[in-house]
């Protein structure tokens, strides 16, 4: 495949990949956070990852595009399956698991000193793909298309990225993650530092996406949870025990007939 052919305007998505999580453990030195954690992320769905702060959410989620890794004293145990195929696995390049598995963080992280146009690109070059202009060009529209962002920035994409509202800046994120073509894309808690009107766009631009990417989104907002997510997984971590997925399903499920009561009593706010 030519890299116009893998980057060009006319290009088809990547096909939806569905992200196996098995027996997850992770540690921090010697204190284990998460114990035995498995969960099935289904292809071209919105899987919410909810629960009361320091129970492992946003660790899980780093796990999965293999950032856990990068702090020092972390470690895993489990293997995290993209279609199959562990990207933990010794033959698997740390570069393809990030290609194929972006990541929005919960601040909005442009690039302060590139454009808003060299934003979105930033990723061929951590990457190693190299691309014409012209078919940069098409991927940078097609990239803030899908971010939801094009129409209110085609005219300024020379501008810096930093100087963007911080909601504009958050798409803008979404948008750099977007342009490698990845199967899933990981939100931690990407609408937090956001107003509500930056985050009904934002949680717009969830919905649209669901369709063209695997998503899952660390959320501490209920709301938003039901709002955005088909499946959801409720994490607790009691009295200093490593955090566990209490209970998972449909979202309509979980939050209106929960089967565990600890997972009741969160969801309708008696606790977290």
């Amino acid at each position: 495949m030519t890299q116009h052919d893998q980057f060009g305007a006319t290009a088809v998505l990547p096909r939806l990949a569905e992200l196996d999580a098995r027996s997850i453990s992770a540690w921090f030195g010697d204190r284990k956070v998460l114990d035995r954690v498995s969960l099935l992320m289904p292809a071209g769905q919105v899987t919410a990852l909810i629960g009361p702060s320091g129970c492992g959410k946003s660790t899980f989620l780093r796990i999965l595009n293999r950032m856990h890794e990068l702090i020092p004293g972390a470690k895993m145990a489990g293997e995290v399956n993209l279609e199959g195929h562990d990207i933990y696995d010794a033959g698997r390049r740390l570069t393809d698991a990030r290609k194929e598995i972006g990541m929005v963080f919960q601040k909005p992280n442009p690039f302060p000193a590139m454009s808003i146009y060299e934003n979105v690109v930033a990723g061929l070059k951590l990457t190693g793909t190299r691309a014409t202009r012209s078919t940069k060009d098409g991927l940078v529209e097609e990239s803030l298309t899908r971010a939801g962002l094009w129409r209110e920035v085609k005219d300024r994409l020379s501008q810096p990225g930093g100087a963007l509202s911080g909601g504009q800046q958050q798409r803008l994120c979404i948008a750099r993650s977007l342009a490698v073509r990845p199967r899933v894309l990981l939100m931690d808690e990407p609408c937090s530092a956001l107003d509500p009107t930056s985050t009904r766009v934002i949680e717009q631009t969830i919905t649209e996406l669901a369709d063209q990417v695997t998503i899952v989104i660390v959320t501490h907002n209920m709301q938003q949870a039901q709002r955005v997510s088909n499946q959801c997984a409720f994490f607790l971590a009691e009295q200093g025990t490593p955090g566990v997925i209490v209970e998972s399903g449909p979202t309509d499920a979980l939050f209106g007939d929960p089967q565990d009561p600890r997972t009741s009593d969160y969801v309708n706010g008696r606790f977290g």
